[in-house]
C-alpha cells in the first residue's frame, strides 16, 4: 500500500528514469542495401493469382455427416 501520492515529477522519473543520460545510447546503423527492381509488380502477381483462381473447378457443396452415413437429413419444419 502506498503511503502518499506521487507528484508528476516523481511519476515521470519512475516511468522514464532519473534523466541521468545512461538510459539512451545513440548508435550508427549501416545504410540499407538498395532494393533491386523486380520484373513483376505486386499488382501483376495479384492479377495472375486471380486468373489461377478463376481457372479452378468450382467447389462442390459440402456433404453433411448424415448424408455421408447414408441417412437422409430430416425435412425442415
Amino acid at each position: 500500500m502506498r503511503l502518499r501520492s506521487l507528484n508528476e515529477a516523481e511519476c515521470y522519473a519512475r516511468c522514464h528514469g532519473e534523466g541521468d543520460g545512461d538510459n539512451v545510447r545513440v548508435v550508427k546503423l549501416e545504410p540499407r542495401r538498395p532494393r533491386f527492381d523486380l520484373e513483376v509488380s505486386g499488382e501483376d502477381l495479384r492479377r495472375a493469382f486471380e486468373v489461377r483462381l478463376d481457372k479452378r473447378e468450382p467447389v462442390s457443396e459440402p456433404i453433411s455427416e448424415a448424408a455421408a452415413d447414408g441417412h437422409e437429413p430430416a425435412a425442415a419444419a
